[in-house]
């Protein structure tokens, strides 16, 4: 009868207990086989699996010899492993989903692309992902409490926040993708929307990553009231205090505010801006709203070189983007961005993909995340 050998999770650790050694061959082989446990860790409690010694040589093998160890393929392979344990305690255990698949996010991505030509929906793509993630608070370290890109909001009670004011036309536009690709989270389906329209309307390439969490359902939501106002009485205190509390800087505040070149403020939904100027009242896409740039569909410098030289009345400029040239420490940067738009897409970037990871449970937890930088077409 073949020997059989023990696979243990232990102190968020795999380890595989061999049989007694009957020939050189096996202990070899066991070795092997312990070398390529220790590359799965999962946080979680006692549990054992007993396997022939074959099916764990060669279930360790296919690890050693896969390409993709922090694809989705293999993330889905341990999670299914780890849901023998019953008596996980985590939140991030019991509310596990797998990682998104590889390759549906590549097919997903070029959909985006699709729909981004044909229904000129940047800005709001860009705003899905920002309010999803931009509900993360640092000092809550429990997930998905802590808010964050955890896909929340989809559920109607945090769609319905007023900040978020028409957003479920957002929803309604990537319904379709959503369902085409059933392996993609909802929490990175938002966040590649976002950085895709960034980088098809002109911006630069963000730094994305993938196999973000879904959170299960309404009572994941976070309270009302932690995205940021656009017209606070103390604008740059407000900015500040939201954006701290995320773990951002005034750096990260003002090339995130840049994301204004794109997009109208509608008055039926935000309270500001004007039905329609000369800018917005022939479209593209559905006519109205104020824009803070002219060519609002394009990412540019233009947010910045707009408010510096003082606006037109047919641009919009908020309370809290006027602050971003009225604050000292803000306006360093604002002058920096009007002058060298390479600067502003560069810390942009990195803006962007530091606001999408935030609160974000990433399956598998070590991996962080599958980076597009793996995948040809993401490049």
């Amino acid at each position: 009868m073949a020997g059989r050998v023990s696979l243990t999770l232990n102190n968020g650790s795999f380890l595989l207990s061999p049989p007694p050694k009957s020939t050189t061959t096996m202990s070899s082989s066991l070795r092997t086989t312990t070398a390529a446990s220790r590359l799965l860790r999962y946080s979680s409690s006692r549990s054992t699996l007993t396997l022939s010694a074959s099916t764990s040589l060669s279930f360790a093998r296919s690890l050693v010899s896969s390409p993709l160890l922090s694809s989705s393929s293999f993330s889905q392979k341990r999670c299914r492993v780890a849901s023998v344990n019953r008596s996980f305690s985590s939140t991030a255990a019991t509310k596990c989903s797998a990682s998104s698949d590889p390759d549906q996010l590549k097919n997903a991505r070029e959909d985006i692309k699709e729909l981004l030509n044909s229904k000129f929906c940047h800005p709001i793509l860009v705003r899905l992902g920002w309010h999803d993630a931009g509900t993360y608070n640092k000092n809550i370290k429990e997930w998905p409490q802590r808010g964050g890109a955890n896909g929340s909001l989809r559920f109607d009670i945090e769609l319905k926040h007023a900040a978020n004011a028409g957003l479920v036309n957002a929803l309604n536009l990537i319904k379709d993708i959503k369902e085409k690709y059933s392996g993609i989270t909802y929490a990175d389906l938002f966040q590649l929307a976002s950085a895709t329209a960034i980088e098809e309307a002109g911006g630069p390439k963000i730094p994305m990553k993938y196999g973000r969490v879904d959170a299960s359902g309404p009572e994941d939501c976070p309270e009302e009231g932690r995205l940021p106002d656009a017209g606070p009485p103390s604008p740059a205190n407000h900015l500040r205090e939201v954006f701290y509390r995320m773990g951002l800087d005034d750096k990260d505040i003002v090339a995130l505010s840049g994301a204004h070149t794109l997009g109208r403020s509608r008055p039926e939904r935000s309270g500001w801006g004007k039905p329609e100027t000369k800018y917005t009242k022939e479209g593209p896409g559905a006519p109205g709203g104020q824009s803070w740039t002219p060519e609002w569909l394009k990412f540019d410098n233009s947010y910045f070189t707009e408010i510096k030289e003082k606006r037109e009345e047919d641009l919009l400029v908020l309370p809290t983007d006027a602050a971003i040239f009225e604050d000292s420490s803000f306006k360093v940067y604002a002058e920096k961005y009007a002058a060298d738009q390479d600067a502003f897409f560069k810390d942009y970037a990195v803006a962007h993909a530091k606001l999408s990871n935030l609160g974000a449970q990433f399956n598998p937890p070590e991996c962080r995340g599958i980076r597009t930088d793996q995948y040809e077409s993401f490049v």
